[in-house]
């Protein structure tokens, strides 16, 4: 199990009673709180959504400016090379199908749950008009950081905000509501998406992320990379095999909206 990259919860936190698999949406929304969080949390599911027809959006909270353990670093710089990662890493996920990908550049870190912040997610909803939002889980026990516990929170509201007319008339667009929430690193999740064959692409899209390598990947030579990899490739396939699949991501699922 790894303890250092953001992922899935270990196979032994799942529940009996789960879904397997949602219909392909027609657009997804993943909402992460820094460049990475996307490709971490769900990167295996978009990329075969996306190979299904899916128009796969990415929305980025934070700029990012503090993934590095360089205290010399130009952060106004790196937030601009994180930036660049997250588009490259829409691209090797979405392929022929990938859709946005939006900033809000909150400093990292910082990232707080406003009226304002609330505001600009759900306004993206009711523009994008997403059949499923995925973001991070705001209840899983022990969330360290910040940023993941308020992205989660945002992402949670602002879906109720975009459902709702009378949350932010001032948006000037029709309320929308998403069929289903999934919420990536879950305690106890209730939802698999078969990721057989979408492993690769997971990897890929997120070793777009070049500037993480040291921090978050621990993967600053070939030896280290191709742990790293394998790490990933063992953890989705243990999240698989409970359900006979050789690998999966799991989410808790809100289908009431």
């Amino acid at each position: 199990m790894m303890s250092n990259e953001p992922g899935q919860p270990a196979p032994a936190d799942v529940v009996a009673d789960v879904t397997i698999g949602l219909d392909v949406p027609s657009v997804a929304l993943a909402i992460g709180a820094h460049p990475d969080d996307v490709e971490f949390g769900c990167g295996a599911t978009l990329a075969k959504w996306a190979d299904a027809g899916c128009t796969v959006h990415h929305l980025v909270l934070t700029d990012g400016s503090k993934g590095t353990w360089d205290p010399t670093a130009d952060t106004a710089a790196l937030a601009s090379r994180r930036e660049d990662e997250q588009c490259e890493a829409a691209r090797r996920i979405g392929g022929d199908n990938a859709g946005s990908v939006a900033f809000l550049r909150y400093v990292d870190g910082e990232l707080s749950v406003t009226r304002e912040a609330t505001s600009r997610v759900a306004w993206l909803i009711r523009e994008l008009q997403p059949d499923v939002v995925l973001g991070h889980d705001p209840w899983k026990r022990y969330r360290l950081h910040p940023d993941h516990r308020h992205a989660g929170v945002l992402t949670c509201d602002a879906v109720v905000a975009a459902r709702d007319p009378h949350f932010f008339p001032e948006h000037g667009l029709p309320p929308h509501r998403p069929r289903a929430l999934l919420l990536w690193e879950a305690d106890v999740p209730n939802h698999v998406e078969d990721a057989t064959g979408f492993v690769d692409r997971k990897l890929a899209a997120l070793e777009a992320h070049a500037s993480q390598f040291e921090s978050t990947m621990k993967a600053v030579d070939s030896e280290q990379l191709a742990a790293f990899r394998l790490r990933i490739r063992e953890r989705l396939a243990g999240l698989g095999e409970p359900y006979g699949l050789a690998a999966a991501e799991l989410f808790a699922r809100i289908s009431d909206l």
